[in-house]
C-alpha cells in the first residue's frame, strides 16, 4: 500500500484503492468494444486476422493505458484510435493501395515524429497551426466517415449505380431479398437503438452491452436460419494461444520486415508520387491523432474536474509523451495510432483521479487477450452498431461552428463533408484547410493565415495535382 501511494499518492488526491479499482473497471468497460471493432476492421485487410488484430490492439491498448498512469498519474486508457483505425484501413490501403505493412510505417513514423515534437514543445504549434473551423469539424467528419462505415458493413447501405448509395431493401415480400440477409440489419439496428436506450439510462458500459446484446440476438434469430449453426461451428476455434500465434506471423513486426518494400505501389506510381503520399498522409495521420489526443485529454479532465487552476491537463507534456511512445509500440504491434479515450471519463465520474485507475485497467487490458476466442463469436453486425454510435457521439463538436459565419462555415463544412462523400480523411481536412486559405486571401485576410497554415496547405494542394 505504501508504495501505491509514493506512485500515485491516491491519498493526497483525495481518492482510495478502492475507489480507483472501481473507476478503472468503469473504464474498461467503456471502451472494451474496440477490441472487436478494431479487429474486425482490419480483417478485411489481406494477410492480416482478427486473431492477430485483436493481440495487437489489447498489447498496445494495456502499454498505452499503463504508460500514461506511470508517466502523468491520470486515470485514463489508451487504445487503438477509432477514426485513425478507418482512416488506416479504407484510405490508406483500399484507397491508395499501400500494404498493410506499409500503412504501419508511415504509423511508426507518425509515433516517432510525435515524440520528437512532444520532447521539443513543437506539438501544440503545429496544432495551433490548423484554422479553428477546420479543428472542430474533423472529429464530426471522422464521426460521419466511421458511421457510414458502420451503415456499409452491416449492409443497410448499399453501392447503387444510378445514385452511387442506397438504402438495402428489407421486403421479403419482393423475392429479391433473404431473411438470412435481412436478419442481420435488424440485429444492428436494435443494438444502435440499445446502446441509445442503456446510455439514456446512465448504464455503466453502453456500447459493450449493446454489442453483447446485438450477438445474443443474432444468435437466437441464427435458429430460424437453416444451416447457421453448422457454418458458425466450422469458424470456432477455442484455442485462446492460437491469437497469439496468428498475431506472432501476421502483424508483430511487419513494420520492420516489409513495411520499407514499395514495390507494389511504384508499379503503378512514379517516386515523386510516393514520396508526396508518404508526407501528406504521414500530415493526415498527425492532424487526427494530434486533435484526438489534446482533445480528448481535455474533455476527460474538464468532466471530472481534474483541470489545474489555469484550465490545464495536469502532466499534459508528459501524457502526450506517452500517448507518442504508444503509438510507435502499436504500429511494431501491428495496429493503427494509439490515442487516450473520452469513455475514460466515465472512469472519472466514477472518483478517479489517479494513475491507479489506469493501471487497473492496462490489467483487464492484458487479461482480455485470452479471451480471444469468445471475441471472436461476435459478429460483424453487432460490432457495426458500435461504430454507428460512435459516429453519432463524435458529431457533439459541429454545435461549437458558427454556421452563419461563411468564411468558418465554409471550410467547416468540406472538411466533415468530404471525408464520407470521398471515403478518405485526408481528403477532408485538405478540403477545409486549402479553403480556409482562399477565402483568407480574397477577403483581404491573407495577413492572418499562419505560417504553419500555407505549408499545409501547400502540401495538400500538391498531392491532389501528383498523387491523384
Amino acid at each position: 500500500m505504501l508504495s501505491i501511494e509514493k506512485l500515485f499518492h491516491v491519498k493526497e488526491a483525495g481518492s482510495t484503492v478502492k475507489t480507483e479499482a472501481l473507476a478503472g473497471i468503469t473504464t474498461f468497460m467503456t471502451m472494451a468494444y474496440i477490441l472487436m471493432v478494431n479487429s474486425g476492421m482490419f480483417a478485411e485487410l489481406p494477410g492480416v486476422s482478427y486473431n492477430a488484430i485483436y493481440i495487437a490492439t489489447a498489447i498496445s491498448a494495456c502499454i498505452g493505458t499503463v504508460l500514461i498512469g506511470l508517466m502523468a498519474n491520470l486515470p485514463l486508457a489508451q487504445a487503438s484510435a477509432m477514426g485513425s483505425n478507418a482512416f488506416f484501413v479504407y484510405t490508406v490501403c483500399f484507397g491508395f493501395g499501400l500494404s498493410y505493412a506499409n500503412a504501419l510505417l508511415l504509423v511508426l513514423l507518425d509515433g516517432i515524429l510525435f515524440i520528437l515534437l512532444t520532447v521539443t514543445g513543437l506539438r501544440r504549434k503545429i496544432f495551433e497551426a490548423i484554422p479553428t473551423a477546420v479543428r472542430v469539424a474533423i472529429p464530426a467528419g471522422v464521426g460521419l466517415f466511421i458511421a457510414f462505415i458502420g451503415l456499409k458493413d452491416a449492409g443497410i447501405v448499399v453501392a447503387d449505380p444510378s445514385t452511387f448509395v442506397s438504402l438495402a431493401s428489407f421486403n421479403l415480400l419482393s423475392g429479391n431479398v433473404a431473411w438470412k440477409d435481412i436478419m442481420p440489419m435488424l440485429v444492428t439496428l436494435a443494438a444502435v437503438v440499445a446502446i441509445a436506450v442503456l446510455t439514456c439510462r446512465k448504464v455503466k458500459g453502453a456500447v459493450l452491452w449493446g454489442i453483447l446484446g446485438g450477438t445474443a440476438l443474432y444468435y437466437l434469430l441464427g435458429l430460424t436460419i437453416p444451416e447457421f449453426y453448422r457454418g458458425v461451428a466450422s469458424n470456432l476455434n477455442l484455442n485462446p494461444f492460437a491469437a497469439f500465434r496468428d498475431f506472432g506471423t501476421q502483424a508483430f513486426g511487419k513494420v520492420f520486415t516489409e513495411g520499407f518494400d514499395f514495390s507494389h505501389y511504384l508499379a503503378d506510381h512514379s517516386t515523386m508520387e510516393l514520396v508526396v503520399l508518404v508526407a501528406t498522409t504521414a500530415l493526415a495521420f498527425c492532424l487526427v491523432d494530434m486533435f484526438d489526443t489534446i482533445g480528448t485529454l481535455y474533455g476527460a479532465c474538464a468532466r471530472g474536474n481534474l483541470l489545474t487552476e489555469k484550465g490545464e491537463v495536469p502532466n499534459l507534456d508528459k501524457a502526450m509523451l506517452a500517448d507518442a511512445i504508444a503509438t510507435a509500440c502499436g504500429a511494431v504491434c501491428g495496429t493503427s495510432t494509439v490515442s487516450s479515450y473520452v469513455e475514460a471519463s466515465t472512469g472519472i465520474a466514477e472518483g478517479g483521479k489517479t494513475g491507479l485507475a489506469a493501471m487497473v485497467t492496462g490489467a483487464l487490458f492484458f487479461i482480455s487477450m485470452f479471451l480471444s476466442p469468445v471475441a471472436m463469436l461476435v459478429p460483424g453486425c453487432a460490432t457495426a452498431a458500435a461504430l454507428i454510435y460512435v459516429g453519432i457521439m463524435m458529431m457533439n463538436c459541429a454545435r461549437n461552428i458558427d454556421w452563419l459565419k461563411t468564411d468558418e462555415a465554409v471550410p467547416a463544412f468540406l472538411t466533415l463533408a468530404m471525408m464520407p462523400m470521398t471515403y478518405n480523411i485526408s481528403y477532408g481536412i485538405a478540403f477545409g484547410v486549402i479553403s480556409y486559405t482562399l477565402i483568407s486571401v480574397f477577403t483581404g485576410k491573407a495577413g492572418s493565415v499562419k505560417a504553419g497554415t500555407w505549408v499545409i496547405a501547400a502540401l495538400f494542394t500538391v498531392m491532389f495535382f501528383v498523387t491523384h
